[in-house]
């Protein structure tokens, strides 16, 4: 007989001293947090102080270089793996400041990581050789460069989480009952394209660009079984030409008139039904990968797309978000409950609990106010909903 019952909180062991400096060190600086303690000036010194220390030398990865040039396709957590035993520390490694975690330096392809040991601790600074290949490296200043920001390596592949980071949708109840939808298509048509028209009723205020979603799906929190909100499906974008009730001679009879529309990009047919957003920009600005501010203890709330489950390079639904203090960056471990069983090495053996088992690392790159999407990484078996999130 095996089973599944609700998880405890599982002691996670002492952090260094500069661990736990920089966790506070980035409690004290983030926005969207109410803090359940002050922190005094004292503090934030001391973190601030701690944390630009570097990492000690026993947290470097065992073949950490000594130098390395950055390559174009390299991410910030791929090179941070390669110097640190755990990859979420890279704000230590690289000195970084309460601002400089939340404005990070940016690190281009060509440019020479240069690893710095000095009174049993470690840190990563930006070098140029001096009078050729393989003589002397001198250390530069950690500024930031004016290349265009757009060239400067991400923090993880921008391919697997570009469309997130504004298709995926999520509505709370409020929006989706007055959430503008399509009532009706041109000439009878049952699905629309690119340069097609729709006409949409709803409350659209000045805003002339729109997004498409379809299916709102409830995603419910697997502790509290509330409803989080409503995952939509991004089906593509459209353009206001013509209000509806300001057509100058229409001929209404006291019937509604909705708006037009001008389909100009989408990923599936638009239908009638489907509902709008307003259009977002989408945000690239480089964020860095580090802990949680706080103890963080949620869950995966669901898988995105239609899988069963979720492995390596996938994106995952968490229970938390930014009132828990999460922002982009943020790293936490993945575990998988230990199943409940008789003891099998007897007859009639009494119920067990399995330890539960890390399973891997998660980085949250989108945040909402209850909720956050994750990109799943290094995982050793596969990624189930209900699946707890700690911080690593």
């Amino acid at each position: 007989m095996t089973f599944r019952f609700r998880r405890t909180a599982i002691a996670q062991p002492a952090a260094a001293l500069n661990f736990a400096a920089l966790a506070l060190a980035v409690l004290a600086a983030a926005p969207s947090v109410t803090q359940a303690f002050p922190i005094t000036p004292e503090q934030r010194s001391t973190a601030q102080q701690v944390a630009s220390k570097g990492v000690p030398l026993s947290e470097l990865a065992e073949n950490a270089p000594d130098t390395y040039t950055v390559k174009r396709g390299d991410t910030l957590w791929h090179i941070s793996g390669m110097f640190l035993k755990s990859p979420w520390r890279w704000p230590e490694l690289w000195g970084m400041n309460l601002e400089q975690i939340h404005n990070p330096h940016l690190i281009y392809p060509g440019q020479l990581l240069v690893l710095e040991k000095i009174d049993g601790m470690a840190r990563l600074k930006l070098g140029t050789t001096v009078g050729g290949v393989g003589d002397t490296i001198k250390l530069s200043p950690s500024i930031r460069s004016e290349s265009s920001e757009s060239a400067a390596i991400a923090s993880i592949p921008m391919n697997l989480i570009s469309p997130f980071l504004t298709d995926a949708m999520i509505f709370d109840s409020n929006q989706m009952a007055t959430a503008p939808r399509i009532v009706a298509v041109q000439e009878n048509r049952m699905l629309l394209q690119r340069g097609d028209t729709a006409y949409v009723a709803g409350d659209l205020g000045n805003i002339r660009s729109w997004q498409i979603f379809r299916e709102p799906k409830a995603l419910v929190d697997p502790d509290t079984k509330q409803i989080l909100g409503y995952e939509a499906r991004y089906v593509g974008s459209a353009d206001r030409k013509q209000d509806g009730e300001s057509r100058p001679g229409a001929e209404t009879n006291g019937l509604s008139v909705p708006s037009s529309f001008t389909i100009t990009s989408n990923k599936e047919d638009v239908a009638i039904g489907d509902r709008l957003a307003p259009a977002t920009v989408r945000d690239f600005a480089p964020f860095v990968p580090h802990p949680p501010a706080n103890p963080v203890n949620g869950k995966v709330v669901s898988l995105y797309g239609d899988a069963m489950s979720a492995g390596s390079n996938q994106i995952v639904s968490l229970n938390r978000g930014a009132r828990d203090g999460l922002e982009r960056g943020t790293v936490l471990a993945l575990w998988h409950e230990g199943a409940v069983m008789n003891d099998k090495s007897v007859e009639h053996g009494k119920l067990i609990k399995l330890p539960d088992e890390r399973i891997g690392v998660v980085f949250v790159f989108r945040v909402f106010d209850r909720m956050a999407y994750g990109l799943v990484l290094e995982t050793t078996i596969p990624t189930l909903p209900g699946d707890r999130i700690t911080q690593p």
